[in-house]
């Protein structure tokens, strides 16, 4: 019965006690993910393209 106890426990929280947020909050917080996202690609790229330059001129000294 503990299972079942704890699923009506989560089901009343999740429809009771969770705010929800409003549609332009939703559109605000998705755009600034995904900003953040498209920051976050530019700089793994811009050290992997710095790698790639320096690992090609280490192995071009030898």
């Amino acid at each position: 019965m503990k299972i079942v106890d704890n699923i009506k426990e989560s089901y009343n929280e999740l429809v009771h006690k969770v705010t929800w947020p409003t549609l332009k909050e939703l559109r605000a917080s998705s755009g600034i993910v995904m900003i953040a996202s498209l920051l976050l690609a530019l700089v793994v790229w811009a050290i992997d393209w710095c790698f790639e330059h320096l690992m090609t001129l280490i192995y071009g000294l030898f």
